[in-house]
């Protein structure tokens, strides 16, 4: 499959179908956000358990409002973050523009505007929210690449849009806004700090149920994973991180940097497991700042939560 046209793919949502639709974050599989049917499809491709939400994307902080109730700290951190890799969990306002299915029946609203200029202008000409939850099979790694994502669902999309690489890398931060609290309730590229800094401290804990990106066992590719390891196991792939860990070529990052390591963290995942190597390793990546989102996806794609 070829890249598309942004024209193609507003036909294609408006009329019904799915989209590959490139983000800074990963690539995603995007439909209309009010059309349950369309949004059944994208669960289907994906083989999505339903209780699990959907983060609605939006052109604009403008737009967000419509379909979402935003305090002032809401609008704190959208000025702060958006367009970029922050997703905000509040009341829903619009129960139609983004239906039942899409929030999995919950009286909340996941909702983002991307930091990819085409996917911004995409949903602007379309006119209404897309839910894209990442272009992959349930509980394998996202795409990061276009390749990858025309390859997990591609035969399920009447459209898909070659945005590049992905700048980011991981799926974005998500912040709950509910009630007068304020929870992290995934780690990503905007962390724990930078959002303290513009909204106030974090509350412990979280309705994590309102996240998408929450199982035990995601992001995981065929070949069991084992994290913080000093080295590769006899038939074992080691992804290092820093320099002179493991071989260049599967190095997360050679020089040690955090947002080097999440761009390449999935990519990285899916060339080893190409190899079909008896297990893939995955040295220590610190936990501060960005590695705490990396130390999350690492230990769901490893089958655990610690």
């Amino acid at each position: 499959m070829n890249g598309d046209s942004d024209a193609k793919a507003v036909e294609v949502l408006r009329s019904g179908g799915l989209v590959i639709l490139p983000t800074e974050t990963v690539y995603g599989l995007a439909a209309d956000a009010g059309n349950a049917q369309a949004v059944a499809a994208i669960f289907e491709a994906k083989g999505r358990p339903r209780f699990n939400p959907l983060i609605a994307h939006v052109s604009d902080a403008v737009q967000a409002e419509t379909i979402a109730v935003f305090d002032d700290r809401a609008r704190r951190l959208a000025e702060a973050f958006w367009p970029g890799p922050l997703t905000l969990v509040a009341p829903v306002r619009d129960r139609e523009a983004v239906c039942d299915l899409a929030r999995a029946g919950l009286d909340s609203v996941a909702v983002r505007a991307p930091g990819h200029a085409r996917a911004r202008a995409v949903i602007a000409a379309f006119g209404r929210p897309v839910v894209a939850p990442s272009a992959n099979r349930s509980g394998r790694p996202s795409p990061t690449t276009f390749a990858d994502a025309v390859e997990e669902t591609g035969f399920a999309a009447a459209a898909a849009l070659d945005g590049g690489d992905c700048a980011v890398g991981v799926e974005s931060t998500v912040v709950s806004v509910l009630d007068g609290r304020l929870a992290l309730l995934r780690p990503g590229a905007v962390t724990r700090e930078e959002i303290e800094t513009v909204a106030g401290p974090l509350d412990a804990g979280g309705e994590g149920h309102r996240s998408p990106g929450r199982l035990a066992l995601h992001y995981a590719p065929d070949a069991p994973v084992r994290i913080e390891a000093d080295q590769a196991r006899p038939g074992e792939i080691l992804l290092g991180f820093g320099p002179g860990v493991g071989d260049p070529a599967f190095s997360l990052s050679l020089t040690g940097d955090l947002r080097e390591a999440a761009a390449n963290l999935f990519r990285r995942l899916r060339q080893a497991d190409r190899m079909k190597p008896s297990g893939i390793a995955v040295s220590p990546i610190p936990q501060a700042g960005l590695g705490e989102a990396i130390n999350d996806r690492l230990r769901r794609a490893a089958g655990f939560v610690g």
